[in-house]
């Protein structure tokens, strides 16, 4: 991708965007629901949580993680150094990213967030070793108990506001000394800790969507969204009724080693302590302290009630598709990342009579310091199997033909995307060189085709993970859809975001599209392949 492109592309897609990161930006991670509901067992979970991601730490640091390959090629595994110790940092322009792992003295607490208050611990004994489950069991309850009132301002609620708004407000908030130092504690802190009060109860079907409503934005203001820091780059959330997850700024890294830091976390915490802890004093906890002036508290309710419109305008719909998974596409010899795909275009093309620009993450990383490029999933195979697919007049042979050619065009645009010879990242380089240079814009980015290309009614990822969880973000345009799924072996996790706003969109009806396409795609071909018997 060169050092330029990638700069290019962080600026561009990450830093210059000015909406805010929550909804529009950060994506969030549900992870499987545990079984505690009460602050014992939140504090528990939350503990092995923080040694897990330690034990992970020390695979970055001592750089012993495995490599990991794609296509029996080696990935940069440089995102991985980017996810710790790392902080977005407001601008009323632009933001721009600190990395303070790689600096001469690399922090050595985390921040914990309960109650909208945030407090410095310290995960590393004097000797230099990570504080063990048990060690932190004690320092977590300690923080619990000493945030117990509910009266503070939510300070963190300031990071969820629209990017100019919040650089104005920060480059107020930060003249105070004791704010600044609170705000640079945060900032440099390993990563972030929410311990998030129980969220309203729905039913087991709707406890999903629930979660990642939890995970994406915290409910609003009533509930948990003043108990963030937006900007951190890694937050784990463990709520006292047991749903977990996290989110991520988007800036620094992609979804990929998010979750390889997940899977790991995740098998961490479910294996059983092995070493009991002698119980050495350990230092209090330090709680950050925030003055608030009569300018801060009015800019903290605005960021309220602008978080209350988004949380009213998000609809997200997650669902666990039962019926199969990876194995009916393999069973076919097909793709099961294509089959889904092609699968979402019949869904979309179903309920609008129309295809559209379709954007999935490719990840760049064969390339030093690569991010991602564009699979472009509507195709003109996809476009002729979803039309042929509901017509009655083609025979079922057809049909089938139809799909296999659309699910191996996918699989080839794949191919050529994660080797560099997709079409996006190279027309935003020179569109940006055209820029730096300040000569004439070339035609093409001008052309009306251009911008309706790049208009992606449906933005997806697919976001494999070994843990049964799932990943969703929102729609990166008003009218659109955000996709994202974790194909297992057997199901399929979905989740699907659009706006309220928008009337034509809803996730609840394109989630029920895409199932039914799945379902009759997998009769499509038991149907044929057992009359060619």
């Amino acid at each position: 991708m060169g050092h330029r492109l990638s700069d290019w592309w962080l600026k561009t897609a990450y830093l210059d965007y000015r909406l805010p990161v929550v909804v529009h930006s950060s994506p969030g991670v549900v992870l499987p629901r545990l079984q505690f509901n009460d602050r014992h067992g939140q504090i528990r979970y939350a503990a092995k949580l923080i040694a897990g991601v330690l034990d992970f730490k020390t695979m970055i640091d001592n750089e012993t993680l495995p490599v990991e390959y794609l296509g029996g090629k080696p990935l940069c595994m440089n995102q991985y150094y980017q996810v710790l110790s790392s902080c977005r940092i407001p601008g009323t322009e632009r933001d721009s990213v600190v990395n303070h792992a790689l600096s001469k003295r690399p922090p050595t607490h985390i921040t914990v967030v309960h109650n909208f208050q945030f407090f410095v611990l310290d995960v590393y004994n004097s000797d230099g070793t990570p504080l063990t489950a048990d060690q932190l069991y004690i320092q977590l309850e300690r923080i619990w108990n000493s945030s117990l009132q509910t009266n503070e301002e939510p300070i963190g609620i300031l990071t969820s506001s629209h990017r100019n708004n919040w650089g104005k407000a920060y480059a107020n908030l930060i003249k105070d000394r004791t704010n600044n130092a609170s705000v640079q504690a945060i900032q440099k802190s390993i990563f972030t800790v929410c311990l998030d009060a129980p969220m309203p109860r729905v039913s087991d079907e709707m406890y999903p969507t629930r979660a990642a409503v939890q995970m994406l934005h915290g409910g609003g203001s009533r509930w948990n969204s003043g108990n963030r820091w937006f900007d951190k780059t890694l937050q784990f959330i463990v709520g006292e009724d047991g749903t977990c997850g996290v989110i991520y700024e988007h800036a620094p890294a992609e979804g990929p080693p998010i979750v390889a830091l997940i899977d790991h976390v995740v098998e961490y915490t479910k294996k059983s302590e092995m070493i009991r802890t002698p119980m050495v004093p350990l230092p209090m906890p330090k709680k950050l302290h925030f003055n608030i002036t009569p300018e801060i508290k009015s800019n903290i309710e605005e960021a309220k009630k602008n978080m209350n419109i988004m949380v009213h305008d998000l609809d997200v719909r997650v669902t666990v598709f039962s019926h199969f998974g990876k194995n009916v596409p393999k069973s076919h010899k097909m793709s099961p990342d294509a089959f889904i795909q092609v699968a979402l275009q019949l869904a979309y093309y179903r309920l609008y009579k129309r295809c559209c620009a379709t954007y999935e993450s490719a990840s760049l990383r064969m390339f030093k310091l690569g991010r991602t490029d564009t699979i472009r999933s509507a195709s003109i195979d996809s476009a002729n199997f979803v039309r042929a697919m509901d017509d009655p007049a083609k025979q079922n042979q057809e049909k089938v033909t139809l799909l296999e050619k659309a699910v191996k065009a996918h699989r080839a645009y794949t191919d050529m995307a994660i080797h560099g010879q997709a079409i996006d990242r190279h027309l935003l380089g020179l569109k940006l060189q055209a820029v730096e240079d300040l000569s004439a814009l070339p035609e093409i980015f001008m052309d009306p085709s251009y911008a309706t290309a790049n208009h992606y009614n449906l933005s997806t990822s697919q976001v494999p993970a070994k843990t049964d969880c799932v990943m969703c973000f929102g729609p990166v345009v008003s009218d659109g859809y955000g996709v994202c799924y974790n194909p297992m072996e057997k199901h399929i996790n979905f989740a699907v975001s659009a706006f309220n706003s928008c009337a034509d969109t809803s996730a609840t009806r394109l989630a029920h599209a895409l199932e039914d396409a799945l379902l009759d795609m997998k009769s499509l071909l038991d149907q044929t392949l057992k009359s060619k018997l």
